[in-house]
């Protein structure tokens, strides 16, 4: 006797309704319905108001500052676990806590290694995420872990913008490697910027390797927080010649004066997704969803076929 497989349900944390939304619209199904009432002291308690037994389902939801996102999300995979779902998959388009990804000095926490633990102890069954701060990461969890890289909708973007003399750029040493794989996609040379910090956020020192003169540069990283070493690394290369600057990044965190960082600076364009959402719209900033990308996961991965070409850069 043949059992149809039960289509899956999506849900979303408060912090990634829109996504959620256009994820389920690109999966071809309703946004399923929760709810969250928030009491008087700011505690919160979150509900799925339709039945989810025996469903797969997938919870959508960033766990970006502050920490009640993931507060959110643990107590959505709790109440999923309660419900008798049949497989809660964690979809956290942007992995928060990933920069403390090991013991960089005495007496620090490993932060990552503790949210993949808790996300564990909650009831997820699998973590679907994009773009890790570090690929490592992905072995903090005891659970299928699906990483995906933004270059697949990024670098068609890229492509189209059509740039001759073409140049990519790391903004540190440890995005070479990034740099580097967006680089032999477009066949294009690559430099990158070697920078010291004072403490988080704020850069002491910047300089160059590589050659950018007469260059059009896109900058590639994972994630834009205050943007000091985009707005930095962009005035550093057209001081040095180059003709343009653009820059690619995953996740807009975009906190502190990160705007204004943006606007005073020599980019051009910042290209960013919709892992988290822009708090204000900017005319230098391009948003790319990642909707059809986590859409089409998610279909794969409810009919058990391969993702494989979708996590590869």
């Amino acid at each position: 006797m043949n059992l149809q497989i039960p289509n899956p349900k999506i849900f979303a944390c408060s912090q990634s309704t829109i996504l959620a939304q256009r994820i389920a619209d690109e999966y071809g199904i309703e946004l399923g319905l929760s709810k969250k009432n928030i009491f008087s002291d700011g505690e919160f308690q979150v509900s799925f108001e339709e039945s989810i037994r025996g469903r797969r389902i997938f919870i959508v939801g960033s766990t970006n500052p502050p920490s009640d996102n993931l507060t959110e999300m643990l107590l959505m995979i709790d109440a999923a676990k309660r419900a008798s779902a049949r497989h809660i998959t964690a979809v956290i388009p942007y992995f928060g806590w990933a920069r403390q990804d090991r013991k960089d000095k005495p007496r620090v926490p490993i932060a990552a290694k503790m949210v993949a633990k808790i996300l564990q102890a909650a009831g997820a069954t699998r973590v679907i995420t994009m773009d890790l701060h570090a690929d490592q990461i992905q072995g903090f969890f005891e659970i299928p872990v699906d990483h995906l890289f933004a270059s697949t909708i990024l670098l068609p973007y890229v492509n189209d913008l059509k740039l001759e003399n073409l140049t990519v750029a790391s903004p540190d040493m440890g995005g070479s490697k990034r740099a580097y794989a967006y680089s032999k996609y477009l066949k294009s040379e690559v430099v990158i910027c070697y920078k010291q910090r004072k403490k988080a956020n704020e850069i002491s020192f910047m300089e160059l390797i590589g050659d950018v003169s007469g260059r059009n540069v896109v900058i590639v990283d994972d994630m834009v927080d205050t943007a000091g070493t985009l707005a930095k690394a962009a005035d550093l290369m057209i001081e040095k010649g180059a003709l343009s600057v653009r820059a690619i990044a995953t996740h807009a965190i975009l906190s502190g004066k990160a705007y204004e960082n943006i606007n005073n600076s020599k980019l051009e364009e910042l290209i960013v997704t919709d892992t988290i959402p822009l708090k204000h719209p900017n005319s230098k900033i391009k948003v790319v969803s990642c909707a059809p990308l986590f859409a089409e996961v998610m279909h794969r991965v409810q009919s058990n076929t391969s993702i494989s070409d979708k996590f590869i850069m």
